[in-house]
């Protein structure tokens, strides 16, 4: 990947203000149903901040653990992803940082969510990974509000697999199964939806963030990682 003439491209666009054509539709369809589907939808300033970033950080990828803090362990018979987590000191995610606070800001004017802070990091499966059911807060704890997924998988076709399924609640069937196709991304209430990540036929790539309310109390900051 020719890193170089993206990146220059990324800088020149990051500093132009988003488009919340994008952010009313995803707005529109969590009110409706608890989650939003937009294919193809990330700006392409941001697409290629994430490029970059993948590219930079393709070193930096370590297997992804389950809980948080002290709390984390490793399971393979659970998830088998690659994981970096995306910070103030990876400027290549300048563009996606802004997009993701942008959102932010409009979700809590339109719908009044409260979100108060944000993280993600960019996940690689090889072939064949994958990751088991799960939901990404517990019920009644108010860690993680909601989900963000963009992709970053050019050409990716139906039988690659690799497929996001959601689910309304602990029981089958799926909701909505999601091709992981390039730019498409997906946002749900992280307590509602128990969601599954299938294996892919080729190494899949993408972006995940969570937007978390401000849990802080006598001193301890949060989000802890």
């Amino acid at each position: 990947m020719a890193i170089a003439p993206i990146a220059a491209l990324a800088r020149n666009r990051a500093a132009e203000p988003p488009d919340t054509t994008l952010f009313a539709q995803i707005a529109e369809q969590l009110e409706q149903r608890g989650y939003a589907i937009c294919p193809a939808a990330l700006p392409e300033p941001v697409t290629d901040s994430l490029l970059v970033a993948l590219a930079s950080q393709a070193e930096a990828f370590v297997p992804a653990a389950i809980g948080r803090g002290g709390e984390a362990e490793r399971n393979r018979f659970v998830r088998r992803d690659k994981i970096v987590w995306l910070d103030e000191q990876q400027p290549h995610a300048q563009a996606w940082r802004q997009w993701s606070e942008a959102l932010r800001l409009y979700l809590n004017k339109r719908l009044f969510l409260g979100l108060f802070s944000f993280e993600s990091h960019l996940a690689h499966y090889a072939p064949g990974d994958f990751y088991k059911r799960h939901r990404d807060a517990f019920r009644g704890e108010s860690n993680r509000l909601l989900s963000v997924v963009g992709y970053l998988n050019r050409g990716w076709q139906p039988d690659h697999g690799g497929e996001l399924v959601i689910y309304s609640d602990d029981q089958l069937p799926p909701l909505v199964s999601i091709t992981p196709s390039f730019a498409s991304v997906v946002v749900f209430l992280s307590e509602e939806f128990p969601h599954e990540v299938l294996p892919a036929q080729r190494d899949r790539y993408s972006v995940a963030g969570w937007y978390r309310l401000n849990s802080s109390i006598n001193g301890q900051i949060d989000p802890p990682r």
